[in-house]
C-alpha cells in the first residue's frame, strides 16, 4: 500500500470516528426550551416535587451565580454515568463561563432488568470546594440510601442542601467527611449510654431515701436525650443545608452560562 493509499485510508477512520462521536452526543437531551435546572424525562418526580426543587435551585443560582442541575434520563444510551454526564454538562454549558461553577446530578432511574444510577459531576471552578470524594460521600450518605426506600425526592433534597452549603462555603469538604464517617458508624449508642446513665442514677437516689429535690427527672429528660443521641446519627439533609424542603422562591431561571468540566466527580448504584 502506498502513501496515497494509507493517506485516503487515514481520513475515512478519522471520518467514521468523527461520525460516530457526533451521533452519539445527538443521543444527549438538548438544553430545555425554557430552561430549567430540574429537568425530570423519566417521570421520577411529582409535579409538585420538581417545582419545590426548581424554586430552591433557581433561588440560589440567582444569589450565587452557582447552577445545579438535576437531570433525569431514561437510559445512558450505552454511554457510562461519568461520560454521560460529563459531556451532558458540556453540552449545556451548566455554570458560568468564567467561573465554570455548575454541577450536574445525573440520575437514571432502576427498572426491572438494570440498576439504577447516579452520578454527581462539578465544574472546574467547584472541585476545590466540592472534590470528587466528597460528591461520593453525597451520593453514599445522602441519595442511595433515599433512593433505595423509593423516596426519590428526600434523596435530593438533602444532597442540592448539601452542595449548596460547600459551594456556599459554610462548612468545609473535610468538615462534611467526618460528618459522614460519624453517620456510618452511628450517634445513637451514645444518645442511649446517657439515657442508661441517668436512670442508673435515678434508681440509686430513690433506692437512697433522699429527699424529692435530689431526684432527677426519668420522664421527659431521658426522652429528650435519647432523641438527641438518635438525631446525632442521622443523614444531613435536614442539618446541614441552609434550604428547607419547602424551598423558597425565586424568578424564573435564566438559562446556563457556558460552563466547562473538568472530567471529576463520582457516582454509584442502586
Amino acid at each position: 500500500m502506498n502513501r496515497k493509499e494509507l493517506f485516503f485510508l487515514a481520513l475515512v477512520v478519522l471520518f467514521c470516528v468523527f461520525s460516530t462521536n457526533n451521533v452519539k452526543s445527538q443521543n444527549l437531551p438538548d438544553k430545555p426550551v425554557p430552561p430549567h435546572l430540574v429537568n425530570d424525562f423519566a417521570g421520577l418526580l411529582s409535579g409538585s416535587e420538581a417545582g419545590i426543587l426548581e424554586r430552591k435551585l433557581v433561588s440560589f443560582n440567582d444569589s450565587t451565580s452557582t447552577q445545579i442541575t438535576i437531570v433525569i434520563v431514561k437510559n445512558l444510551d450505552g454511554y457510562d454515568k461519568a461520560d454521560y454526564a460529563q459531556r451532558l454538562g458540556e453540552k449545556w454549558g451548566i455554570g458560568q463561563k468564567s467561573l465554570n461553577n455548575g454541577l450536574l446530578i445525573l440520575i437514571k432511574p432502576k427498572t426491572s432488568d438494570s440498576n439504577g444510577e447516579v452520578f454527581i459531576a462539578q465544574g472546574y471552578g467547584l472541585e476545590g470546594a466540592i472534590p470528587d470524594l466528597t460528591c461520593l460521600d453525597i451520593v453514599n450518605k445522602e441519595i442511595l440510601p433515599a433512593f433505595r426506600n423509593g423516596e426519590y425526592y428526600r434523596g435530593l433534597d438533602n444532597a442540592t442542601n448539601v452542595l449548596m452549603s460547600l459551594a456556599k462555603g459554610e462548612f468545609s469538604a473535610a468538615q462534611y467527611g467526618h460528618k459522614a464517617k460519624a453517620g456510618k458508624q452511628g450517634g445513637a449508642p451514645f444518645g442511649l449510654i446517657i439515657v442508661i446513665i441517668f436512670i442508673i442514677i435515678a434508681i440509686v437516689s430513690r433506692n437512697s431515701g433522699g429527699s424529692n429535690n435530689r431526684h432527677i427527672g426519668t420522664g421527659a429528660l431521658p426522652l429528650w436525650l435519647l432523641l438527641g443521641g438518635l438525631n446525632s446519627g442521622r443523614g444531613s439533609g435536614g442539618t446541614w443545608g441552609g434550604f428547607s424542603g419547602g424551598g423558597s422562591s425565586g424568578g424564573g431561571f435564566g438559562g446556563f452560562g457556558g460552563g466547562s468540566f473538568g472530567g471529576g466527580g463520582a457516582g454509584g448504584s442502586w
